[in-house]
């Protein structure tokens, strides 16, 4: 979070705006309030009717060598499943390791304040390693995929939400594009990808590498006896934010297992699919990602007349900045750090709402007229 928390990671927020991360226009007020007390950080329940449960997956695919670490034979993923439990009972699973919570806090110059190990103590609400609650032909499978420099964990609220309202969600961690990766030997590696300089020939490498980690994920999960009798293979989405978001827009017509990709405000890079986009798809983002809204990216004008068929959304927010889809929408005012336009918890609500909506109606087949036009419950948002 620290530059990817001021929206400066890494001092790339410029650049990687080529990569669908933190378009360069979208940066936040870096200044920091002064921090007088230890900061205590919470995610916002989740509203369905399942108790949820998490657990952690490592694998490795010794088939594929690393994409951004030369001397690393096997590409090294963490995976963390969320799912509707069986009881809300017991310890409730962790946001992030010690070394993690320091890695991304210290990032930040204007977060020294901030105890390292701050996020690790973050309040979520899935219970650790609880059994799942099995269903006759499985749940359908949503796959997150955070945007780059941040770990997987940056999406638990999505995830956990979606998880208690009948989903199966597989959050991937890529390595080396987050600030901050714990193996469960102890091993923590930090970012790598694209360190030389964010070009647009990073921008597809990274989108290549998201393509090959989600289908290997998938590829695993269905080989596990512990998984595959917990999905709908039918039902399988994915949801990404910023380059996550953009990475899940061009492997939806390449993939012949996601039948749906939501694109949560990442920027395009390629700015065209090599085919067009005729499942179903939706992209919600900030106001400089409205039709013409004349900003240095202009992606998703270019972006969508290749997004095929009925099945489609293009939605704003107004008042959101690029976080404002993510954890950090309610992390970062808890850190200190100063409010955007619209309130983080507002903002989440509004996510979790419309994106549920296009999953119900997308993957379990229920209409959701909340996705027809704008609605007076949430007048933030805009249909383009």
């Amino acid at each position: 979070m620290k530059k990817t928390v001021a929206a400066s990671v890494l001092a790339l927020s410029a650049s990687l705006s080529t990569l669908g991360a933190i378009p360069a226009e979208a940066a936040l007020p870096v200044t920091a309030l002064p921090v007088t007390a230890l900061p205590v950080t919470a995610l916002p329940a989740p509203t369905g009717d399942h108790p949820v449960g998490r657990t952690d997956l490592h694998l490795i695919d010794a088939g594929r060598p690393d994409p951004w670490v030369a001397d690393r034979e096997a590409r090294e993923l963490m995976v963390s499943m969320w799912y509707p439990a069986r009881r809300a009972a017991g310890k409730r699973a962790p946001y992030l390791t010690p070394k993690e919570s320091e890695l991304i806090l210290r990032s930040e110059p204007r977060l020294d304040d901030v105890p390292a190990g701050t996020l690790a103590r973050t309040v979520t609400h899935a219970r650790a390693g609880v059994p799942a609650l099995r269903r006759k032909g499985g749940w359908p499978l949503v796959v997150l995929s955070p945007g780059m420099t941040m770990p997987r964990a940056s999406m638990t609220s999505l995830a956990e939400e979606f998880a208690s309202r009948g989903y199966l969600v597989a959050g991937i961690e890529h390595t080396y594009e987050s600030l901050a990766t714990t193996f469960p030997d102890g091993r923590t590696v930090t970012f790598e990808a694209g360190k030389a300089g964010q070009t647009p020939e990073t921008g597809e490498k990274v989108a290549r590498v998201r393509a090959a980690d989600t289908e290997f994920v998938l590829k695993r999960l269905k080989a596990d006896k512990r998984w595959n009798r917990l999905i709908d293979e039918r039902r399988i989405a994915m949801v990404g934010h910023s380059v996550g978001g953009q990475s899940a827009a061009h492997l939806l017509p390449a993939s012949g297992r996601i039948k749906a990709a939501v694109n949560l405000d990442g920027t395009y890079n390629p700015k065209t699919p090599a085919k067009p986009l005729v499942k179903p798809f939706m992209m919600i983002g900030n106001p400089r990602h409205q039709p013409e809204a004349g900003g240095k990216d202009g992606s998703w004008d270019l972006f969508w007349p290749h997004v095929k068929g009925d099945a489609k959304r293009w939605l704003t927010v107004t008042g959101a900045e690029h976080m404002s889809f993510m954890d950090y929408a309610v992390l970062l005012p808890q850190l200190g750090m100063p409010k955007t336009p619209i309130d983080g918890r507002r903002a989440l609500t509004i996510t979790r709402a419309y994106v549920t909506a296009f999953l119900d109606t997308h993957l379990k087949g229920e209409r959701r007229p909340l996705l027809d036009k704008p609605s007076r419950k949430y007048p933030e948002v805009k249909f383009w």
